[in-house]
């Protein structure tokens, strides 16, 4: 999905049955649409009467969330591309032991950077669950709910693309690089299990539900 595709596209190549954008789109998009409600929020309350005191925290979080929401679309596109990397290296000839050594190594190779794409997802959605928790705490009480909506969306993101991270990281042979992996993925998600909860209860409580 590039900046000019439209939604109602990259849904319907979604659902087709091409093999791309799959999951790993679909959870940067998730990620992307909680930054930029983080962003939303932000905007709504920036120069208005009563949260003055918030301007340069909200500022700063905007900006940020601006920032990685630019990385996760970027990431759309990084799915597709490690994807087809993986399907190209199982595609390649082994018709000598040559062939074979070469065609091992770069799906091995290719692994590595389909496990990693998705992993800087994860890293990234978590960023915008932590802004998230900033414009809840901060953020105009009129527009509260769409801070609980950031948080669960990039929640669901994390989630989403800490899948492709495990599904890639068990069939790489070099187990170090995929524990380390492996270890700040399940990491993160502890973490942002914690705090989106933090996050959607201070919301709830905002609203007054």
């Amino acid at each position: 999905m590039t900046k000019n595709e439209t939604i109602a596209k990259f849904l319907d190549g979604l659902a087709s049955e091409a093999p791309t954008p799959g999951g790993g789109g679909a959870a940067a998009i998730m990620g992307a649409v909680g930054a930029a409600l983080v962003s939303m929020v932000a905007n709504l309350t920036i120069g208005k009467k009563n949260y003055e005191a918030f301007e340069a925290d909200l500022k700063e979080a905007n900006a940020r969330a601006e920032a990685v929401r630019a990385e996760l679309t970027a990431a759309i596109d990084e799915d597709v591309v490690a994807f087809n990397a993986v399907m190209g290296a199982y595609g390649l000839p082994r018709a000598t032991d040559e062939d074979k050594a070469a065609r091992a190594a770069a799906i091995q190779a290719a692994l590595k950077q389909a496990t990693d794409a998705p992993l800087r997802a994860v890293k990234a959605c978590y960023e915008v669950i932590q802004l998230s928790a900033i414009v809840a705490e901060k953020g105009n009480l009129n527009v509260i709910s769409d801070a609980g909506v950031a948080v669960l969306a990039a929640n669901a993101g994390l989630r989403s693309a800490a899948l492709n991270v495990f599904i890639n990281a068990k069939s790489i042979k070099d187990r170090e690089f995929a524990e380390i992996r492996l270890g700040e993925t399940n990491a993160l998600l502890d973490l942002a299990a914690t705090k989106t909860e933090e996050v959607y209860d201070v919301v709830r409580g905002k609203i007054g539900s």
